[in-house]
């Protein structure tokens, strides 16, 4: 251990009390802020996993149109494709659905990236049971296509039913608990499902839970052929969900499969913009507000360490006649500051992993726009680094100004208490 790091232990001493309470501020600022940042995060991995799980990474739907401008561009520039995306991408028009969707996936299963692809017909229908009727909307699916793409599987046993009962029965639905609860059917029960004026008497096989209260009080599953036959659309595909490895490569895949496809591609993170930067502006607001601790704290160090140097300057006047250099006496103070900087992290690391772990366990039971029975929480190394990073900012500010004005004592003036 060197000198400078000694004596910095026996100056921490002096004040006991004052220097106990900005390590608390830091040890409490630390914890808190990794509790917070790991409770949004998880919320926010929790609504990716259930928008990834449900809806896909990406969607391919509607087919892109060429417009006169497009067409003229091309005329005049050799490489059309480019210029048609980089100029007209604005301008585009659409035509509503895919018209050969089986021809779409062949190509869409060439891409590295892609795990699944799945044809969806989609229609909005009245769902009407013996005791009220609601408004709802049917996916045609190929079921062993759409678990591919999708986390049906684990959706349907955290709710009631079989996918096998559904994969044997023609006229099988899978419905959302939360529309099953509105139309008072469980599983085994029939309902009649209207589009436009075809009606049919259908039977609930499962019913699944999504954990987002806007899927599951709307969307019924059912099988492809049966849904054309209910809709009336005998050929071609509302959209097509897509599933990648690699989910964070999403938008610049969908990029290359709207130039490839001539389809429109929306990334999950397109679709889901507004609520990832809900999540975003939610994850600063309770950074700033829990780094307020960690400021407090630091000022009240800065105030210790400042009240400190008055008190030992006698001390810093026998060091320095010892032959101690100014560089030396501003290390002891940058040693305080160290030392309640590391012993506070640490303390803040093991409260902030303590307390996410209690508080993953609490019970809670929410619903809206999630529905789950516990806390969300997001391990993350990220969230300790920057919590340490912040302190190691705050009470290494607080401990510089002190150092610099120790280093600065001169033995002469402090005799003659002249000293500033």
């Amino acid at each position: 251990m060197s000198t400078n790091l000694r004596i910095a232990l026996r100056f921490l001493t002096a004040r006991k009390r004052s220097m106990l309470m900005s390590l608390a501020g830091i040890i409490f600022g630390v914890g808190f802020f990794i509790v917070t940042q790991a409770q949004t995060s998880g919320f926010e991995q929790f609504f990716i996993k259930v928008i990834l799980g449900t809806n896909g990474a990406i969607v391919i739907e509607d087919k892109i149109q060429d417009t006169i401008f497009a067409m003229a561009a091309a005329g005049h520039n050799p490489d059309a494709s480019k210029f048609e995306v980089a100029a007209d991408r604005e301008s585009r028009k659409y035509i509503e659905g895919v018209e050969d969707p089986a021809l779409i996936i062949e190509a869409l299963h060439k891409f590295r990236n892609v795990s699944g692809a799945s044809t969806v017909v989609a229609g909005s229908v009245i769902a009407d049971s013996s005791f009220k009727n609601d408004s709802a909307k049917v996916y045609g699916i190929r079921l062993d296509d759409h678990l591919a793409v999708s986390d049906l599987a684990e959706q349907v046993s955290r709710g009631r039913g079989s996918l096998d009962d559904f994969r044997a029965s023609p006229q099988g639905l899978l419905m959302g608990k939360e529309l099953a609860d509105r139309l008072r059917v469980g599983v085994g029960d029939s309902l009649i499902l209207q589009a436009g004026t075809e009606q049919r008497r259908y039977r609930v096989s499962a019913l699944y839970v999504t954990g987002v209260r806007d899927i599951d009080k709307v969307r019924i599953y059912m099988h492809l052929g049966e849904a054309r036959s209910l809709l009336k659309k005998s050929t071609g595909a509302t959209f097509i969900q897509v599933q990648l490895f690699d989910r964070d490569r999403a938008p610049q895949d969908a990029a290359q499969m709207e130039d490839i496809l001539r389809h429109g591609a929306k990334s999950w993170q397109y679709r889901e913009v507004s609520w990832l930067e809900a999540f975003k502006a939610l994850q600063i607001s309770a950074a700033l507000t829990v780094s307020t601790i960690i400021l407090i704290s630091g000022l009240g160090m800065f105030n210790t360490l400042a009240m400190l140097v008055i008190e030992k300057t006698k001390e810093i006047a026998i060091l320095r006649s010892m032959g101690y250099s100014r560089r030396d006496i501003s290390q002891i103070f940058l040693w305080l500051g160290a030392i309640v900087l590391v012993i506070g992290t640490v303390g803040g690391w093991i409260l902030g992993a303590v307390v996410t772990y209690g508080v993953s366990k609490w019970p809670i039971h929410l619903t809206g726009i999630f529905t789950t029975s516990t806390f969300q929480v997001y391990w993350s190394i990220t969230h300790y680094v920057v919590a340490t990073v912040c302190a190691a900012v705050v009470v290494m500010t607080a401990a510089v100004i002190p150092a610099r004005r120790a280093a600065r004592l001169e033995p002469g003036d402090i005799i003659r208490g002249t000293s500033q």
